[in-house]
């Protein structure tokens, strides 16, 4: 069974996170844009009995453009991102890909809110669902 563990920067809040990835999507919201510090966001989700958080964190929760809640988990010290929760996708996390630090990490399966897209951005590769 695969195991993949993505870290925070300073590497003491960790997720260790069993099997393969049940979706992996990239987001271009606004909002995803400012989280990651990038045009676009770049995600996996697992079921929640198969993701070990480790370390310390803080939490904190906003409504996004769906009108639903996201919790975010984040490190105090070094700031990164590494997990969150979604009320439209009950029972997953999702983990920031980039935590993983992991070039050969299987592509997005998914591409959200494209209509926020930056127009210099092209999201390739066969069977990637697009969505506005």
């Amino acid at each position: 069974m695969t195991l993949r563990t993505a870290t925070c920067r300073c590497g003491q809040f960790r997720a260790a996170c069993t099997g393969d990835p049940v979706r992996v999507s990239v987001c271009h919201c606004l909002e995803c844009q400012k989280r990651s510090g990038s045009a676009f966001a770049y995600q996996a989700r697992w079921p929640d009995d198969q993701v070990e958080q480790t370390g310390d964190f803080r939490e904190w929760s906003r409504i996004g453009d769906s009108g639903e809640s996201a919790t975010f988990r984040f490190c105090p010290t070094c700031g990164a991102t590494v997990t969150y929760t979604n009320q439209g996708l009950p029972d997953l996390t999702a983990v920031a890909v980039g935590a993983f630090a992991d070039p050969h990490f299987p592509p997005p399966e998914y591409s959200v809110y494209e209509g926020r897209k930056h127009q210099w951005l092209a999201v390739l590769g066969n069977g990637i669902a697009h969505f506005d």
